[in-house]
């Protein structure tokens, strides 16, 4: 079995072409689509929604198989879906073809992206996933830093369709070859050697009293967060132009989001070990309300507010991964991560047109109030996490 820097290299630059084929494929791409086809915009965009909303609907499935088959063969079947998605998107002679590749897109994305391999680390490392599952968040944070100018490269040199074929090579040549060498078959995973040298124990996914109310409550936590989160991305020049700020200066601004996201993953990292994971939770959720009421009272240093926002957003996810592991253990992680994953992508794919339609009806300033207030609801909603999570 590879070394963990090994693997966990080798899964990052996997999560940096998935996410930057998938999550973050419209923001360059789309404007040459809509150039190229006169397709409409919003349909075009909307395939990253089509893409959210499949890899929520089988992420129940997918945790179910990790759990009993390990990684390998999930994580080799994203990279299939990735590479077919993109050349039927690329090769896609109307727009309702379009959105078929993006259906088999979003099965590469319940496949293979944060969720589905978080659930396969807690497979592979047990209780020790923890370092893991934070260290493959720093590479995915730089998903958008990597491929928003390759795309850009690759459209200029290729067309639009010419980039989602190289993509699609790209899922095959790399991401492929390089997920099946580090992920061990399920029976030589140090969970399975474990369990061989022990007596067998009854495998259940069963929650009882306190757990099935910290399943739920966290469930409902990392859905408002991902709806704040994909609404904030997607409208973010919006809300920073409604501030105050012109296009040239939110754009300059936007380029902190990024770092910010990894800078706030480095420090986790670096002082994660030394206390529970609820306390990543509990700062996400505190930042992402600071940042969020920053900018909606009009603060005036306005890259602090991105940066303790993004910083906040960045560590939502090692919360996502590393807090359901302590909570409920890792014998029953990879299912209760499919089953968590299910109603944040929902949420995710679904609140960026719904906050559009907010932001049209009545403007960008109401629209960041009412995220702001869900983001206050989410602190208070941590706080009763963390009383639960004590009294257990």
């Amino acid at each position: 079995m590879a070394s963990r820097p090994v693997t966990i290299t080798a899964l990052g630059i996997a999560q940096i072409l998935g996410w930057g084929t998938s999550f973050y494929f419209p923001a360059v791409l789309a404007p040459p689509i809509v150039a190229d086809t006169g397709w409409s915009l919003f349909w075009v965009v909307s395939g990253a929604s089509v893409g959210l909303l499949i890899a929520g609907l089988i992420s129940p499935r997918v945790g179910a198989v990790i759990e009993r088959r390990g990684g390998r063969p999930v994580l080799a079947l994203s990279s299939l879906l990735y590479a077919s998605g993109l050349a039927i998107v690329g090769l896609a002679p109307n727009l309702a073809v379009y959105l078929l590749g993006w259906v088999v897109l979003g099965g590469g994305m319940g496949t293979g992206l944060y969720d589905a391999v978080f659930a396969a680390l807690g497979k592979l490392y047990g209780e020790d996933a923890r370092a893991p599952i934070t260290n493959l968040t720093l590479f995915g944070g730089f998903a958008s830093t990597v491929c928003w100018p390759l795309s850009a490269v690759l459209a200029e040199n290729f067309g639009w369709r010419g980039a989602c074929l190289i993509y699609a090579g790209l899922h095959l040549a790399v991401s492929l070859p390089l997920q099946m060498a580090v992920m061990p078959p399920l029976a030589s995973q140090a969970s399975g050697i474990a369990a061989a040298d022990t007596p067998a124990k009854p495998q259940t996914t069963l929650l009882v009293g306190h757990q099935r109310m910290i399943f739920w409550l966290l469930a409902l936590i990392l859905t408002i967060s991902a709806g704040i989160g994909s609404i904030v991305i997607v409208h973010f020049m919006i809300f920073l132009q409604a501030r105050g700020a012109d296009f040239a200066l939110a754009v300059t601004l936007g380029t902190l989001f990024g770092p910010a996201q990894v800078g706030a993953r480095v420090i986790e990292r670096l002082f994660g070990q030394h206390y529970h994971p609820v306390w990543t939770m509990i700062g996400s959720c505190v930042f992402m309300a600071i940042g969020l009421v920053l900018l909606l009272t009009g603060f005036p240093i306005l890259a602090l507010t991105i940066v303790l926002y993004g910083g906040g957003y960045g560590i939502m996810w090692i919360a996502r991964g590393t807090l359901p592991l302590a909570l409920f253990g890792a014998d029953r992680y990879a299912t209760l991560m499919g089953r968590l994953a299910f109603p944040s992508l929902i949420v995710q794919a679904l609140s960026p047109s719904a906050a559009a339609l907010l932001i049209e009806w009545s403007g960008a300033g109401l629209t960041l109030a009412v995220l702001t207030a869900l983001a206050l609801v989410n602190v208070a909603l941590v706080a009763v996490l963390w009383a639960l999570c004590r009294r257990t």
